[in-house]
């Protein structure tokens, strides 16, 4: 019963949340490349990028050749940007995040990543 009960409250601890959307960079440390994303929830996001990499999934070619020839110790993953969407419908947040996504692959001569 007891575990029953640590299960529902990590869960609900997880859904309740703040979720907090934003901008973050993958660098490597080896090339000094930098690939650039947008997302909804920070939180998630290495998790997911790392673990596309170490599968070999990734959907950016570059960042997937460059991970398999330096290694997951060449690389790091940085909050560049918290975004303040909050009132923000759906569709303004994803318009904001494509804009914010693209000021920071400019100012930093990186590759945008899709996520």
């Amino acid at each position: 019963m007891e575990t029953t009960n640590n299960r529902r409250a990590l869960v609900r601890d997880y859904k309740e949340r703040e979720v907090r959307a934003g901008i973050y960079a993958v660098r490597c440390a080896t090339t000094g490349e930098v690939w650039i994303g947008g997302t909804p929830d920070l939180s998630t996001r290495q998790n997911g990028v790392w673990f596309a990499l170490r599968t070999g999934g990734h959907t950016s070619p570059t960042l997937q050749q460059a991970w398999n020839a330096h290694g997951e110790a060449a690389f790091g993953f940085e909050v560049l940007e918290v975004l303040d969407d909050k009132g923000l419908e759906r569709l303004g947040r994803a318009s904001l995040l494509v804009e914010r996504r693209e000021h920071w692959r400019t100012t930093l001569h990186a590759e945008g990543l899709r996520r």
